[in-house]
């Protein structure tokens, strides 16, 4: 199991990461994002985010889902990246059983239209029954065709309606929501102030260019304060957590 070296507020201890990213417990619902980006602030790499990740970044992205109840993602996200099923690491199963939770994470996907290839391994592979959160825009064959691989969830008329779409994720026994993106949706929950937790890996790379950000929509009326909780070195990686500083 992945171990790192706390920078931050110990400085030179060695953690296990499944206890320092260790999930809330007794809360209704609890939204953690979690993305990597270059020191200089790009999100991917030609497209993709595979270039910017490494051995600690991924081992650390499996603890994170293996203690989520279910995993928020876009639907252009799943497209580009090519997600497959949802599992538990095995060394995380027990603490899963433990904490009452379902065998492995479920996956929801955001989609207006319901336009992702309902043939693939994340549907018929999926450990769990995968969620599709889409809007009143759905073509009826398409909801019918969706509805026979998927829990399908009606959340707003002409785009998803985020608030409404993490109360129903929560109001079914699944409050541990991890996202990861992309940049779009990321930005539509901090917009709409639904952020609890960012976890943000600097990988140690330069991209340069015009690349995405880890976030894309326009400016937030006004910043959203944070507050550093902890930061950790591995693989030359720096992974920090941040929380959402308290609401006033």
């Amino acid at each position: 199991m992945l171990s790192l070296k706390q920078i931050h507020p110990a400085p030179g201890r060695d953690v296990s990461a499944a206890d320092a990213y260790a999930r809330p417990d007794g809360v209704a619902r609890h939204v953690c994002v979690n993305m990597v980006s270059s020191v200089d602030g790009a999100a991917t790499i030609e497209g993709r985010v595979g270039a910017l990740t490494g051995p600690a970044d991924q081992e650390l992205l499996g603890i994170l889902r293996s203690l989520s109840d279910v995993l928020l993602v876009g639907a252009a996200t799943v497209r580009a990246e090519g997600y497959g099923p949802v599992v538990t690491m095995p060394e995380l199963a027990e603490r899963r059983r433990t904490a009452g939770q379902e065998p492995a994470p479920r996956l929801a996907m955001l989609t207006r239209a319901l336009d992702l290839d309902l043939a693939s391994r994340a549907f018929t592979a999926a450990v769990a029954r995968p969620v599709l959160i889409t809007t009143e825009r759905a073509a009826p064959e398409r909801l019918a065709a969706a509805r026979a691989v998927a829990d399908v969830v009606i959340a707003g008329e002409e785009s998803v309606d985020l608030r409404t779409a993490l109360d129903v994720l929560a109001d079914r026994g699944l409050p541990r929501i991890l996202s990861e993106g992309g940049p779009r949706v990321l930005a539509q929950l901090f917009s709409d102030d639904l952020v609890d937790e960012l976890c943000l890996a600097i990988s140690p790379v330069v991209v340069s260019g015009a690349g995405q950000r880890i976030m894309s929509g326009p400016a937030l009326p006004q910043p959203v304060p944070m507050r550093l909780a902890a930061a950790f070195e591995e693989d030359g990686f720096l992974f920090t957590r941040y929380l959402r500083s308290p609401r006033e």
